[in-house]
């Protein structure tokens, strides 16, 4: 007979509690633009001029509800508002930085991303010290996924650029840092990126140096290309100079010689002179290759095992510069929990991918025939004036040289 142990029940009771506690997933900030967002967001007193945001589904959307996102209003402005979320702190668990950004006004210059650290939200501007900054940042031929970290009081930008989107439809962007000093980023729930956050960035010296005392073998030959010891110069080569009297000229016939001096042809470009010679170049059969020196361990190299992690998170803003503005924030979320976080990107952005797409080409075409009506209507007008102005000019020509021949008929029939 199987016969249970109150004790034995209760002890197992209190460890699974006590895993579980320390396993439980948690949202630290979520934000979707409801209703009281303005409770929850704090403009920066920072500046007497930042751009003023408003929350609006945009000029095209799937469900306007979902859609609803922070933004930007004003042209030519920096913008700094932010919030404050509960306070954490990312060591020994993974951080995930979620939100999307839609650039529906075709951004030629400015930023999409966010900064996470804890920072005072009254003054909170460019210069605020922050954690991590993630995000698109547009500016002509720079297109690119900020991921930048703050580490000893340096700001660290990604060795190899992640590039963004740039069209006008919202896309999500996702930032997964590990507790074991790995990444990922995703960009529209598609993995873009990964690897360890100590190749990814500069946090420490690199553990191998080029040996200071390597030194190139004197026999080395690292010349690639050599000159062709068979191309001669040709004979005469150097007699042919770059100018030449103008065969075509003559002197003129009022010039005096003892006034004016020797007459002389001018000087024209020399179609045969062909430059300074060198000899063509070939390959060098005794290259060898570039050399390198050899690789050491690099003394001032100390591994870190805490990379990824900051004691403290407790502010996220945004804070940017855009020439022309329109950019909608949306879906912000920080979390530790990595399921959730592709839960909620299903539900707030993939679920409405199809039907913004549908509602954009409606847009995009709808602009079309306005631009096409506004086209017409100016031609017609257009037509019209000319057509007028030509008319009046007509008419007035006709009247007068009628006026003229009338005058001059009378005139001779007086006569």
């Amino acid at each position: 007979m199987y016969k249970t142990s109150i004790t034995g029940n209760v002890m197992l009771t209190v460890m699974l509690c006590s895993f579980v506690s320390t396993c439980v997933a948690e949202v630290f900030f979520e934000e979707d633009f409801s209703a009281g967002w303005e409770g929850r967001w704090t403009q920066s007193s920072a500046a007497s001029n930042l751009g003023s945001v408003m929350v609006s589904p945009g000029r095209f959307f799937g469900d306007k509800d979902i859609a609803n996102g922070l933004q930007t209003s004003e042209d030519a402005k920096f913008y700094a508002i932010s919030a404050s979320h509960k306070e954490f702190t990312n060591q020994g668990r993974a951080l995930v930085i979620q939100f999307s950004v839609k650039h529906e006004q075709n951004i030629d210059c400015g930023g999409g991303y966010i900064k996470l650290g804890s920072f005072d939200k009254e003054n909170f501007n460019g210069t605020s010290e922050y954690n991590i900054m993630f995000g698109p940042d547009i500016c002509g031929a720079l297109k690119k996924t900020h991921i930048i970290f703050n580490y000893k009081g340096e700001t660290l930008e990604k060795k190899a650029d992640v590039k963004c989107e740039s069209d006008i439809l919202t896309h999500l962007y996702t930032l997964i840092v590990n507790p074991d000093d790995t990444y990922e980023i995703q960009i529209d729930m598609n993995k873009v990126d990964e690897g360890k956050l100590e190749d990814g960035w500069g946090f420490l010296e690199p553990q191998q140096i080029a040996n200071p005392e390597d030194k190139m073998p004197e026999d080395w030959v690292d010349d690639e290309m050599v000159d062709d010891p068979e191309d001669i110069k040709p004979v005469g080569y150097d007699d042919i100079l770059p100018q030449t009297p103008d065969p075509t000229a003559t002197k003129p016939d009022d010039w005096d010689d003892e006034n004016d001096g020797v007459w002389e042809a001018p000087l024209i470009e020399n179609q045969e002179f062909k430059g300074k010679w060198s000899p063509k170049r070939i390959k060098n059969p005794k290259f060898v290759g570039a050399w390198e020196p050899s690789l050491i361990p690099n003394p001032q190299y100390k591994h870190e095992d805490m990379l990824h992690s900051y004691p403290k998170f407790s502010t996220i803003g945004i804070d940017i510069w855009q020439v022309k503005s329109g950019t909608i924030f949306d879906n912000i979320l920080l979390t530790d929990d990595i399921s959730y976080a592709t839960k909620r990107g299903e539900q707030m952005w993939k679920s409405q991918k199809h039907k913004e797409m549908i509602a954009r080409d409606e847009y995009v075409k709808s602009k079309a025939v306005v631009a096409e009506t506004v086209a017409e209507t100016v031609a017609e007008t257009v037509a019209e004036t000319v057509a007028e102005t030509v008319a009046e000019t007509v008419a007035e020509t006709v009247a007068e040289t009628v006026a003229e021949t009338v005058a001059e008929t009378v005139a001779e029939t007086v006569v």
